[in-house]
């Protein structure tokens, strides 16, 4: 209804006015970080610029349940290096370059391995359609070893397996989808992407909402529009559940697709919106910098001299809160997220040695430098196989924080346990660079097979010692933010009461001039900040003296034991494949044509880290009928388009950009081209017309959906697969 597309502006109009707010604070963080720099240890391991670079992760065969026809379809998928996941019909349908079912930008989503446990999820999110026993629920899987990719406002996927093994490879695979698509602001965003968080954490603060948000995921498009439909949600229920028709499970599914449409709208409506801000404070940057530039000084004493002010109101209250309420607290807090890291950090080592030193035994038994080039590309492209990384990310899930949690409000954990698998990936894919980069000087020298097997010795010895370092250093800083996202919030809500209303009155002690870059709001959390920033300090520094976890001591500083490694690492990638394999890395002929060279470097770009290929002529225990053209939607949809059909009309213009998550594409009976270059794919709301209902048919997908620009489906590298059998067998790399 109208009260949807109103209520969407508002929120949004209010966000953007945060977000405004913020980016003048952040450009001034920013210039003024430049300038003072860090602080921090430098860092002993090179870190890699161009990762995985147009590889692809994993692909495989698996089986998709399609809800128009309601049968379970084998489906080829693979995982490209910006980890959208990609569905085709079939092999050779990604092979003759047929345009994709679907790409699912996985951000937000979670992992089910249950149909119980879906079912329960779903009777929760729309009170009074829980099904009574004995009747026949929403879903039903063919095998027991689903994986289904729920979401609390998108569209839902449900996959199934033949196997646990098969199952158990999904899932790593799909976790470190979600995981990299959930960490979607670039890290590089040095302005943007902290007014971004800044803005979203004002903004729920306004609204009494402290502590952790599990839905800060994705791109800035996608957490805005949770935002919108965190808020949206309530009143949206209220006003259609009563007029939801049919059984329970008829009810929920037609939510589902419900708050799926309004997810598409609302995601539309928040891009315009939120690209129109950010295209209005990028014009206005170039002044502002220069206004930075010129009083630096100037607004520093000016905040120096609001925060003292704030200092003095506010001290006693919060040194007697962080006294009675966070001090105690802290020591408990910092030993439950020690040990598992700190587990997930020594098991990244253990897997690298280990990797490492299987090369090596490798290198000894099987010709020395010839196979040299096939092992080193498999293992620069160790930190992005699912796989191998799963023992180290699976030490972060015994992360608990019993009876912390709800004395601190923090909503879940997934986000300190998901913060710190990224670190950790991180940390394997610079040891591994690093260890590439001098093992590539060593390899000038023209070692012997004896000598190649040392200097691999001794180089894995110097990157452990690296690592050792800044694993420390990562961990400490990683403990250190982790205390203050548990403590902060906690503190900014017990204050608010006798603080909050007392703030507006600083507002005078700033400088108009300088009123972008100087916020009360911001100053005053700076304040709280230092109030028990002492008290987190000290605990991580105790933690490292007594050696806990392998931690180093501050006043234990590395230096530089390599002058030039960081000038080896501005050379040229080290092509292993190329330079070291006879076989150039692909295994591809070499190429006698211009277009076969084409061919042949497009192969050798597209190595996958892992491939997963199962038998494509397996069945399902009940799907043993070729597949049929998908019949027309069924009713529940046409009855979900009636309900929608009063309120939902387009309000602007149709958007010409894709959505946040994938959908199916070509689901219905007529035949679809392959989309022209020049034309952006199909939104799911092209023909919502004044007077029409919503088409709740979606998109074309693209690649633009997970918020990254890679080859069109015309131009995509074709697939290297090094095994393909049809009993199944898996062959990594």
């Amino acid at each position: 209804t109208g009260w949807m597309g109103e209520k969407t502006g508002k929120i949004l109009t209010e966000f953007l006015q945060f977000y405004e707010d913020q980016y003048g604070v952040a450009l001034f963080n920013s210039m003024r970080h430049e300038i003072e720099g860090t602080g921090l240890p430098q860092a002993q391991l090179l870190w890699r610029k161009v990762p995985l670079d147009e590889r692809i992760i994993f692909s495989g065969n698996l089986f998709q349940y399609q809800e128009d026809s309601k049968k379970w379809r084998n489906r080829f998928s693979l995982v490209p290096h910006n980890y959208g996941l990609v569905l085709y019909d079939n092999k050779v349908a990604y092979e003759r370059q047929v345009p994709p079912r679907a790409v699912i930008n996985s951000a937000g989503y979670k992992i089910l391995t249950s149909v119980d446990q879906y079912l329960e999820l779903i009777g929760n999110s729309l009170p009074g359609t829980t099904a009574k026993s004995g009747s026949a629920p929403i879903l039903k899987c063919p095998t027991q070893f689903p994986l289904i990719l729920w979401h609390p406002y998108a569209r839902h996927y449900y996959f199934c397996m033949m196997t646990e093994a098969e199952q158990d490879k999904w899932q790593a695979v799909l976790q470190d989808c979600i995981r990299h698509c959930n960490n979607g602001i670039p890290e590089d965003s040095k302005v943007e992407g902290p007014a971004f968080t800044d803005a979203i954490r004002m903004y729920r603060q306004c609204k009494e909402l402290y502590g952790t948000w599990e839905m800060l995921c994705g791109n800035e498009v996608q957490i805005l529009s949770n935002l919108v439909m965190e808020e949206l949600g309530p009143d949206l229920k209220a006003e259609l559940s009563p007029r939801l028709k049919g059984k329970p499970q008829e009810r929920q599914r037609q939510w589902i697709q419900i708050s799926d449409a309004v997810y598409r709208m609302v995601y539309e409506q928040a891009k315009a919106r939120f690209e129109e801000v950010l295209s209005k404070v990028q014009q206005m940057r170039p002044a502002m910098q220069a206004v930075i530039r010129t009083d630096m000084d100037q607004i520093i004493t000016s905040k120096e001299h609001l925060a003292s002010k704030i200092r003095a109101f506010i001290l006693p209250k919060a040194e007697v809160c962080v006294r009675n309420h966070v001090q105690p607290y802290i020591p408990s807090i910092l030993e439950a997220l020690m040990v598992p890291t700190s587990q997930g950090f020594t098991e990244v080592r253990d897997v690298f040695f280990k990797e490492v030193t299987d090369m090596n035994l490798n290198v000894i038994n099987e010709g020395g430098i010839d196979k040299l080039g096939e092992y080193m590309e498999k293992l620069s492209r160790l930190a992005y196989h699912p796989l191998k990384m799963q023992s180290c990310y699976e030490k972060m899930e015994s992360l608990r924080l019993d009876g912390l949690q709800q004395r601190f409000d923090v909503s879940s954990t997934s986000v300190f346990k998901q913060r710190a698998q990224i670190h950790m990936r991180e940390q394997m894919d610079n040891a591994v660079y690093t260890f590439e980069t001098l093992l590539h000087q060593e390899l000038g020298k023209g070692p012997t097979k004896e000598e190649l097997c040392k200097s691999i010795q001794r180089v894995l010895e110097r990157v452990l010692k690296k690592y050792d370092y800044d694993s420390s250093s990562v961990r400490k800083r990683f403990f250190r933010e982790a205390l203050l996202q548990v403590s902060i919030p906690f503190l900014l809500k017990k204050l608010a009461p006798t603080c909050k209303s007392e703030l507006p009155r600083f507002q005078e002690l700033i400088f108009e001039d300088f009123a972008k870059f100087i916020l009360v709001e911001n100053t005053y959390e700076e304040v709280v900040l230092q109030t028990v920033m002492k008290d987190i300090l000290q605990a991580v520094k105790e933690a490292a003296v007594q050696r806990k976890h392998n931690l180093y001591r501050d006043s234990m500083v590395m230096h530089n034991s390599d002058p030039n490694l960081h000038l080896l690492a501005e050379g040229a990638p080290i092509d292993w494949g190329e330079e070291y394999s006879n076989s150039g890395g692909g295994g591809s002929p070499s190429p006698s044509t211009p277009e076969a060279a084409t061919l042949s470097e497009k192969r050798r770009r597209a190595k996958q880290v892992v491939s997963v290929v199962q038998d494509e002529e397996a069945g399902l225990p009940f799907e043993a009928s070729p597949e049929s053209p998908s019949p027309a939607s069924p009713d529940s949809v046409t009855e979900i388009q009636g309900l929608l059909a009063q309120g939902l009309r387009a309000e602007s213009p149709p958007p010409a950009s894709p959505l946040p998550n994938g959908a199916p594409a070509g689901e219905t009976p007529q035949p679809e081209a392959a989309p022209e270059a020049s034309s952006p794919p199909a939104s799911p709301l092209q023909h919502l017309l004044p007077g029409k209902a919503v088409d709740l048919g979606p998109p074309k997908p693209s690649d633009q959906e997970t918020g990254e620009q890679v080859s069109s489906p015309s131009s995509h590298p074709a697939l290297h697969t090094t095994t393909e059998d049809s009993a199944g067998v898996q062959t990594e790399f």
